[in-house]
């Protein structure tokens, strides 16, 4: 195999395996053009490798677009998973839509940026004073309707397949239940529901690296967002589970299919100094 890499980090121990810097997507064009696979580049990069190199990339495209911004995101859900998404409202932050906004949401709820994760860019809306406090910070009025859980589900997906899950708990100062923010992992069993609606979402969407965050309400999953980059520190094995589970889907990929094949075979890469 003759891949490159983008994130030696997440990539340490790959076989054949070329890890470049960000900036050296134009200095090595010929190697990334060979390459059967490209690792993890930055979502700038994104549009460069796939439409200018035809290049084929880990984590998905998809995976990418729908996982950088959180508006696409809920968009995507609603279509392919409408009983399992919170209500949401998606407005240009004006006067009018922001008074409208506050009539329609049952207080609490919550009010998110776009782009952010870690469980930053959110906000529990409680009353007037924290509404026009997130108005002032956000361009597009982006909120969902609160659910009343102590704790979430991560779902962790490679591939096709779950290499993970467990529960996520709230932290000390309530409302978050981010490991970054303080809240904790917690192995108990996870209802199959959960599970399920994550295959559902990663399969009908083609995401194909992600942590799913599910919320049960009773016996009912909701989902809240996806994270393409996700943390590992709770994953049972660690960050070698996830390479690991890296490793064997790409070996498994074993016919390409972008426009560059079959006409260029694979072939090894050379380092380049």
């Amino acid at each position: 195999m003759a891949w490159i890499s983008f994130d030696v980090f997440r990539t340490l121990g790959f076989a054949d395996t070329l890890c470049l810097k960000p900036g050296d997507v134009f200095r090595c064009r010929d190697e990334i053009s060979a390459a059967d696979w490209v690792l993890y580049p930055e979502y700038w990069q994104l549009n460069a490798l796939v439409y200018g190199l035809k290049a084929r990339v880990f984590p998905s495209e998809a995976s990418y677009r729908l996982g950088h911004n959180k508006i696409e995101m809920s968009r995507a859900f609603e279509l392919v998973a409408p009983a399992n998404t919170p209500h949401t409202l998606i407005l240009s932050n004006t006067p009018e839509h922001a008074e409208q906004a506050w009539q329609d949401m049952l207080l609490p709820f919550v009010a998110k940026l776009p782009k952010a994760s870690q469980g930053a860019g959110v906000w529990l809306i409680d009353n007037r004073d924290d509404w026009n406090a997130y108005l002032q910070r956000s361009e597009v009025i982006y909120v969902q309707e609160y659910l009343p859980i102590d704790r979430d589900i991560r779902v962790v997906i490679v591939g096709d397949e779950v290499i993970s899950a467990y529960w996520r708990l709230q932290a000390e100062q309530g409302f978050y239940n981010n490991i970054a923010k303080g809240g904790q992992s917690d192995h108990s069993p996870i209802p199959d529901a959960a599970v399920q609606l994550a295959l559902h979402l990663a399969r009908s969407l083609d995401i194909n690296h992600a942590g799913f965050d599910i919320a049960m309400v009773g016996e009912h999953p909701y989902v809240l967002e996806f994270n393409r980059l996700f943390g590992n520190q709770a994953v049972a094995g660690g960050d070698k589970a996830v390479r690991e589970a890296v490793q064997a889907y790409l070996l498994a990929q074993s016919e390409p299919t972008g426009p560059n094949y079959p006409r260029n075979p694979p072939r090894r890469l050379q380092r380049v100094a």
